[in-house]
């Protein structure tokens, strides 16, 4: 497959994956739609009536806008105007190559000017995994732009320990893909982390093991870590094509690659500023979390949520049966929630 390497006005080299990868998505129905942040076209699905209110739904890894695809249609029919972009490197968003591009506060960064170019503004944020801990950067950065959040299965990275306690300062370019990697494929990868013993209730050791993977596993595919959910779910073979979608081949794949080890890249002085800056944050703060969630749907996790953020209190928080990527196994029921908590608070 050929592909082209466009250039930033300030030389940085990104590419874009064809729009052809993306015909044809089951359940996926939606115009894209484009906001130029940091010299990089950021795609955002943008659906409801112009004058509802705002919802903006932000992803993880390895996923796009299309794990929302089972709220969307739902919190449009409620009349809110639903806004899920594309981190930079994921989706259809431009894919940056150089594999230093990804951190927490770039991408936060890049939330805050999608949101001002979008004039967007009193929004109900639902943030899940990267979504929430560079979303929840932002809330705490800029609370005047939200009216309220619904968080779900993730954090802040400091909350002030580390959610999960990995080695810091990792050097990205030690780890290149190995072509000749015995762990290869992600059932590769979870059974080596099973005879290690690493599944456990501190999966910090697990996430370490899932950052190197990420960076070397010959065999990296968006749909393996889906599929294998804690909480256990089934894709079709045309919606494990829709997650693949925005990777068709290796120089498409920076941000899947290195998206986990933003975690070994943390700025101490911003992550606790966040924290301090969010334990004022009095506007409504819902939780639901997947009860399966052994990464970060810890229930110690979120009960320091619910403890330090004032906007917490006296909310119905729950532990829901679903595993981490909770919009995939639980949308409909995230959907209606989300839509309950928006017309009583």
């Amino acid at each position: 497959m050929s592909y082209t390497i466009y250039q930033t006005v300030d030389g940085r080299d990104f590419v874009r994956t064809p729009d052809e990868f993306f015909l044809d998505l089951p359940d996926f129905p939606y115009s894209p739609n484009y906001v130029e942040v940091d010299g990089l076209r950021m795609h955002f699905v943008d659906e409801g009536p112009r004058d509802g209110e705002v919802v903006l739904l932000l992803h993880g890894q390895p996923d796009w806008s299309y794990l929302y695809r089972k709220m969307i249609p739902l919190l449009v029919g409620a009349g809110h105007r639903v806004i899920a972009p594309d981190m930079i490197g994921m989706g259809r968003s431009d894919k940056p190559i150089d594999i230093h591009t990804h951190t927490i506060y770039a991408h936060a960064a890049w939330w805050v000017e999608m949101i001002g170019k979008l004039g967007l503004g009193d929004i109900t944020l639902f943030c899940q995994d990267w979504g929430g801990f560079t979303g929840l950067q932002v809330v705490a950065s800029h609370q005047d732009l939200f009216r309220r959040v619904l968080c779900s299965n993730s954090s802040l990275i400091l909350m002030p320990e580390p959610i999960l306690n990995v080695p810091q300062g990792l050097q990205r370019e030690k780890y290149p893909v190995d072509p000749e990697a015995q762990i290869r494929t992600f059932d590769d990868f979870s059974s080596d982390c099973a005879k290690r013993g690493l599944i456990k209730e501190d999966m910090s050791e697990f996430f370490h093991a899932w950052m190197l993977y990420a960076l070397t596993g010959p065999e990296l595919r968006a749909s393996d870590n889906l599929r294998r959910d804690f909480g256990g779910l089934e894709l079709t073979d045309d919606e494990a094509r829709a997650y693949d979608a925005p990777f068709p081949e290796e120089i498409y794949m920076t941000g899947i690659r290195t998206l986990p080890s933003m975690g070994s890249l943390i700025d101490m002085e911003k992550s606790l500023a966040a924290w301090e800056s969010l334990k004022t944050f009095d506007k409504p703060f819902l939780t639901v979390f997947g009860q399966f969630d052994m990464l970060v749907g810890a229930e110690r996790i979120q009960n320091l949520l619910i403890d330090n953020v004032p906007g917490a209190s006296a909310l119905p928080h729950d532990r829901i049966p679903a595993g981490h990527f909770i919009q995939e196994s639980q949308g409909e029921e995230m959907a209606r929630r989300l839509i309950e908590f928006m017309a009583t608070t």
